[in-house]
């Protein structure tokens, strides 16, 4: 069984629409169809330009997840001051030296 209004319109029905179409549109048809035409190559033109945007983001970031050349040893930096830390071998032999304890303070 068909429900009303859900099913697509049958060829005596496009035809109907056809015809009030032309009635309504009349002389300005060719500048509606024109300017539809154009639309749609406005339209193709930037879904081409977002590709070649897509396309060249990705060459970019291809280019910088390369590997890189390491120079030398890295430094650490402290996250909350942004302060070079000192190498964990140095910060052992001097917290040994100056007899303080983890937290800075002297014993």
């Amino acid at each position: 069984m068909t429900l009303l209004a859900l099913g697509w319109p049958g060829p005596f029905e496009l035809l109907i629409l056809a015809g009030l179409g032309l009635l309504i549109f009349g002389k300005r048809l060719p500048e509606v169809g024109r300017s539809i035409g154009k639309t749609i190559v406005e339209f193709k033109k930037g879904m081409k330009e977002v590709e070649n945007e897509v396309y060249e983001n990705d060459e970019e970031q291809a280019s910088a997840n390369a590997p890189r050349k390491t120079i030398g040893q890295t430094a650490r930096f402290d996250p909350y001051t942004g302060k070079p830390l000192p190498r964990t071998s140095e910060t052992v032999e001097s917290k040994a030296g100056s007899g303080q304890n983890e937290s800075g303070q002297s014993s």
